[in-house]
């Protein structure tokens, strides 16, 4: 009864890490805007080169993340983890959609549960973490 619990918590935390991410995009976009010339080959919000300076700064300010904190959780990298949270864009960010997602990439529920988990709480403490997981989603 635990497991499920946690995988009903974890659910539902799982819009706030998306729209963190969302924020952070748009940020960048904001920044790029007012910055032209620093931010990208066209200097245009949301362009490739934008959200790489973006990117760039975030390394700079937050560091690389440890090798530690990129170990995949129950299996799932977090390169896996961002797939699944962008790829529920394609039913209108259903979050009952994440298992779905997760199992067409090879990825048993029991797994996405501890990995939604576990990533949730690894980029909420660890900025570094949170910046490359950015990057991710942001790149899909």
């Amino acid at each position: 009864m635990n497991m499920f619990k946690s995988m009903i918590d974890t659910i539902n935390a799982t819009p706030a890490l998306i729209e963190s991410a969302n924020t952070l995009a748009a940020q960048a976009q904001t920044q790029a805007a007012m910055n032209p010339v620093a931010f990208g080959a066209a200097g245009m919000p949301g362009t490739v080169g934008s959200q790489a300076a973006v990117n760039i700064a975030n390394q700079q300010a937050h560091g690389a993340p440890s090798a530690e904190a990129l170990e995949p959780i129950a299996g799932v990298s977090l390169e896996t983890y961002a797939k699944v949270s962008k790829g529920i864009a394609a039913y209108g960010y259903d979050t009952t959609k994440l298992v779905d997602v997760a199992a067409g990439l090879g990825v048993s529920a029991v797994d996405w549960a501890v990995a939604q988990e576990g990533w949730g709480a690894r980029i909420q403490a660890d900025r570094a973490v949170g910046s490359r997981f950015n990057e991710l989603y942001t790149a899909l």
